[in-house]
Formats: structure tokens, C-alpha cells, sequence
């Protein structure tokens, strides 16, 4: 039995039906140029053969003596691979639309908890040739950094490896096994004491707020997106050239993540003003910031990222005094986070989310201002052109949580050249999400005419 972290915790404790805390990724890919007719047959096939699960793969939610849940981790002995790992086909011709349909509906549905936390389905029939794998975890066991560096250790940038890796087969890290495993009581006398140092190191992220470097909690307006949300999901995906990014990036000296908020922000501000709903304060995006040593990027689970909150400046409207804003708060943020130790900066993220939760309780889903109007999360992916079993990812599509109150989030990753969104939405409050692609499309045209 494994203690969860106080982020890991709060992800399990806050989920409901209306408020699945998974979080997943839709991959593209293109066959190889020989590619028969059975090869998505034979490729599920293979997958289904790797039936060594690890440890990751097996944890489900645990209940520890005292009778607290979503506390600490059981394993499972044996993994029921067929229950997890299913195969589907699109009605033909399968075109995008039908993808999204088939993403949307099982990205709404919740995992079951009494099975370890995951689920994946291959999915075939796309008109074009390519087909797609769609992944879920539940967000307590993992964040978008290690979910990405797991999914680029079953990829090969060789074209001609056929030698299969799939995500719960990849082997775990080593560990010395001489060293016998502590009891759940042990684990939490030894986490108290350090809980309750932590809790009070967060006055150092609170003076820097007092003296105007970061961005308060609860200072956001509501907007149309600040409002009870159902468990129904809607999913609109693109990609854009990283090398347009980079240009706006060079001419400014912001950062790739800073260019994205810039975009993102743009959009919110174009989708409210077209339904009259901008409010003269800015809207406030939390951004996870991984925290992550290079040493621990392979090794540590769970969650290990600092909750950033970056004015978005969506009252502003020339754009490059928008991107300048956005850069200058997300900068003084991340030096106020880089003071603290994990621990501090992974408590400091817990309080950050925890209204969110307590916005659940009747009488405060009313409260006037928000802690932050929604999440934008930049995950870095592979740079280079990566295969499975030969079949080049043509799209990597990140998926995550719409949270109560917040009925979008925004999601990026690069993939080769291109940078790749993911937009998730309540299906009820926001119907038209598509809207959102083209209204980035247009944020980064402003951009770029703004800093030529």
C-alpha cells in the first residue's frame, strides 16, 4: 500500500460523474507504405500479447485502516487486459468528425475504481488510411510530463523497428529489493511531520504575492466558461508549425509556453466577444510547471508539477502588449515557485486546487470571483519523427480535464514540427467549442503581424 502524494490525493478525492479526473491522449498514426489490410487486426494482436503489466498499471484506490479513501494505492494482483485494452471501428468513411465523436464519448465516461485506473482502445476506419489510439489515466497516477515521456518510450524514431513496447509493459525502474517496503501507518508518520513544515514554508509563494509578483488565487472574474459543468465531453483538435511559433517567440523574446497562452488568450477573448461576455478584468490561466528533476523524469510517478496562475491579459487588445503581459507574469511566477522545496511547491499546488473542490459544497458554486478560469498545460513531446511497429505518429492530441466551474481546458504538445492542441469542453456550456481552433488560428495571424 503506497501513500499518494497531496495533489495525487486531491485529483481522487474531488471526482464525481460530472467531474471525470482522467486525463488522456489521441494519437494519429500513418501505416507504413506496405501496410496490408490486416494490420491494425494483427498490430491489437500484439498489444493484447504483452500481458506483463507494471506496477504503475496495477494501482488502483485503497482504503487505509482508519477508513480514510483516496488516501493510498492497493495493486492489483492479475490485470483483466481485455477489460483495459478494447479495439473499435468508425462507421465508413471514417472521417475526423466520427474520431471525435467516438473520443468524446469515452473521454466522459469515468474509470472504474475497482480496477486499476486506465483504459486504452485502438481504433480503426478512418477513410484516410490512418488509424488511432486513445489512452486514458486517471490523473492521480499521473501528469502530463511523465504521461508524454512514458508514451515516447514505446515510440522508435527507426521507421524499420518492428519490435513492439506498449505503456503498461514498459519496464519499471529498477529498485532495491533487499530493502523491505514500509506499512501505510509508517509511510503517514512519516509524511505528518513534513505536511506540516510544508504548510508553513508557503508564506514565502504568499509574500511573494503581497508584494505584486504572483498572481492571487481568486482574483479571476467569472465568465460564461465559470460555471457548473456536466459530465458530457466535447473534443476539438489541430496542429499548428512549430516554426511559426518560433517566429513570433524570436521577434519577442518570450517563450514557446508564453506564445501559446498569447494564442490561447486570444481566442477566449475573440469566443466572449462574440457572445458578448468579456469581462473588463483579465482572465486568470493556472499552468502546470513541471517541477521534475532530470534524474526523476523516468523514475517518479504521480504528479510532481507547481500550479502557476499567469494573468492572460484578455482586457487588453493589442496583442503584443498582451504576449508581453502574459510573459512578464508567467516569469515572476515560476521565480517565486523556483524558492521552494518539491514538497512546498506541491502543497502550495494542492491549495490552489482545493476551491475548486469546495466550489462542489451548495452555497459556494455562487462565490463572485474564481481562483482561475480554466488550465492551459504545454507538455513537451518528440522533436523528431517517432514510429510504432513502423507506423509514423502523424498527430499526438493531448486530452485533460475540464474542471467544475471550468467548463474548458487547453492542452498542447509538440510532435515533430508541429505543435499539437487539445481542447476539452462540457458538452452542455460550451456546444460550439470548434469555434475555439479558428479564433487560435487567428490569435497567432495577430501575433505575427504584430511583431513582423
Amino acid at each position: 500500500m503506497d501513500l499518494l502524494n497531496p495533489l495525487d490525493a486531491v485529483f481522487l478525492a474531488i471526482e464525481s460523474r460530472e467531474h471525470p479526473m482522467h486525463v488522456g491522449g489521441l494519437q494519429l498514426f500513418e501505416p507504413p507504405a506496405d501496410a496490408g489490410p490486416g494490420y491494425t487486426h494483427a498490430l491489437f494482436t500484439a498489444m493484447s500479447a504483452k500481458t506483463e503489466v507494471r506496477t504503475r498499471f496495477r494501482r488502483q484506490p485503497s482504503r487505509l485502516p482508519v477508513g480514510f479513501s483516496s488516501l493510498a494505492w492497493s495493486h492489483a494482483d492479475n490485470v483483466d487486459l481485455g477489460y483495459h485494452l478494447r479495439r473499435s471501428a468508425l462507421p465508413a468513411p471514417g472521417g475526423m468528425g466520427d474520431l471525435l465523436d467516438l473520443t468524446e464519448r469515452l473521454h466522459g465516461i469515468l474509470l472504474d475504481r475497482h480496477r486499476p485506473l486506465w483504459e486504452g482502445r485502438l481504433i480503426e476506419g478512418l477513410a484516410d488510411g490512418r488509424f488511432a489510439i486513445y489512452m486514458k489515466m486517471h490523473h492521480a497516477l499521473i501528469d502530463g510530463v511523465s504521461a508524454m515521456r512514458l508514451l515516447q518510450r514505446t515510440l522508435t524514431d527507426d521507421p524499420f523497428d518492428d519490435r513492439l513496447s506498449v505503456p503498461w509493459g514498459t519496464p519499471p525502474v529498477p529498485r532495491d529489493d533487499s530493502v523491505a517496503p514500509e506499512s501505510a501507518w509508517s509511510q503517514l508518520r512519516r509524511a505528518v511531520p513534513r505536511v506540516l513544515r510544508a504548510t508553513g514554508s508557503i508564506a514565502a509563494p504568499v509574500r511573494g504575492a503581497l508584494d505584486g509578483r504572483l498572481t492571487m488565487p481568486m482574483t479571476a472574474p467569472r465568465t460564461l466558461f465559470n460555471t457548473a459543468i456536466g459530465g458530457a465531453r466535447r473534443i476539438a483538435v489541430r496542429s499548428w508549425p512549430l516554426e511559426r511559433i518560433n517566429t513570433v517567440r524570436a521577434a519577442t523574446g518570450a517563450t514557446v509556453n508564453d506564445v501559446v497562452l498569447a494564442m490561447s488568450a486570444a481566442a477566449l477573448r475573440a469566443y466572449l466577444l462574440e457572445h458578448d461576455a468579456l469581462p473588463e478584468d483579465p482572465l486568470i490561466a493556472m499552468v502546470p510547471v513541471n517541477i521534475r528533476s532530470t534524474a526523476e523524469a523516468d523514475s517518479s510517478e504521480g504528479n510532481l508539477v507547481a500550479a502557476c496562475l499567469a494573468n492572460l491579459g484578455t482586457n487588453i487588445e493589442d496583442p503584443a502588449r498582451r504576449l508581453e503581459t502574459i510573459s512578464t507574469s508567467m516569469r515572476e511566477a515560476k521565480q517565486v515557485f523556483t524558492q521552494l522545496p518539491k514538497l512546498e511547491a506541491m502543497m502550495l499546488s494542492a491549495a490552489l486546487m482545493t476551491p475548486l473542490g469546495v466550489s462542489l459544497i451548495p452555497g459556494f458554486e455562487a462565490l463572485p470571483r474564481m481562483p482561475f478560469n480554466l488550465v492551459i498545460s504545454n507538455v513537451p513531446g518528440p522533436r523528431k519523427p517517432v514510429y510504432l511497429q513502423g507506423a509514423r505518429l502523424d498527430a499526438n492530441y493531448p486530452l485533460s480535464i475540464p474542471f467544475e466551474s471550468q467548463a474548458m481546458n487547453i492542452t498542447v504538445t509538440t510532435n515533430d514540427g508541429n505543435l499539437d492542441f487539445g481542447l476539452v469542453g462540457c458538452r452542455r456550456t460550451v456546444p460550439d467549442l470548434d469555434r475555439m481552433i479558428g479564433h487560435l488560428e487567428n490569435g497567432l495571424a495577430e501575433l505575427e503581424k504584430a511583431t513582423s
